[in-house]
């Protein structure tokens, strides 16, 4: 396969994946990892794709939300594991905030029927949670994001304001030690600030391939969080970096 053929093929994996790791795209196109790395340098400065740790992830409509059945499918095993660590750090009687990602819809299925009160701009979150009885769900309102199910805009972050919980666990596209947390949507990274703003205590949920990114809109520093839960094929540099921050990170076996 030519190289000319073989970017324009990884730019087609990457944009149908949305996150790919170079191991993966090693083995499909049969070439060393070093020469993967180097495609993906290139493909990045010609604003193809945009590389992250350990892969690629796609900016193919990167200010508009992905649907969320195409998210639910996207890294699912690592999404999975990490809702499952994150439930463990729920005590019964807390009050918490989730945000409209997948891996927070992962939680509320993984969640027992304890007595909490979940506040949530989720559709698909408060229908889960809805099948436990002792569970209390509050929906923000607001404006509908058709694509990602979820709540957003004004009246979205006005009803937050009512509210204060122990803990926020919240996702988002990007993980940059200098730059942030960041999101493709701006309204979603709006609210997921407030989120923050009402909580004691921040909980990230982010996957891997996150890592080393930037995307379209700010949420806030890294200093903001307290808590990252990721996958174990996260670098340590990443790990060592957050932790100079005072940021405590757990990685997770993907399961």
């Amino acid at each position: 396969m030519l190289v000319v053929e073989r970017h324009k093929k990884i730019v087609e994996v990457v944009n149908e994946k949305l996150s790919v790791r170079v191991t993966e795209l090693s083995k499909i196109f049969q070439v060393t990892e070093e020469t993967i790395r180097r495609d993906l340098e290139k493909l990045e400065k010609e604003n193809l794709l945009r590389r992250s740790h350990g892969g690629a992830v796609s900016i193919k409509d990167e200010q508009t939300e992905v649907s969320y059945a195409e998210r639910e499918i996207t890294n699912a095993s690592e999404k999975r594991s990490i809702a499952i660590e994150a439930v463990k750090l729920i005590q019964p009687g807390d009050q918490i905030v989730l945000d409209a990602s997948t891996t927070a819809w992962y939680m509320a299925k993984e969640m027992p029927d304890l007595p909490l009160t979940v506040l949530t701009n989720s559709i698909k979150v408060a229908i889960e949670l809805s099948k436990k009885e002792q569970v209390k769900v509050i929906s923000t309102g607001g404006m509908l994001q058709p694509k990602s199910l979820s709540y957003v805009g004004p009246l979205a972050e006005r009803s937050l304001n009512m509210y204060h919980v122990n803990k926020a666990f919240l996702s988002c596209k990007g993980v940059h030690v200098d730059a942030g947390l960041s999101d493709s949507n701006e309204w979603q990274a709006l609210l997921k600030r407030q989120m923050m703003s009402i909580a004691d205590k921040t909980i990230l949920m982010a996957d891997s391939t996150k890592f080393g990114v930037r995307t379209f809109a700010q949420i806030t520093d890294i200093q903001r969080i307290g808590h990252v839960i990721t996958d174990d094929h996260i670098d340590e540099s990443f790990c060592r970096a957050l932790e100079e921050k005072g940021v405590q990170v757990k990685t997770v076996e993907i399961r």
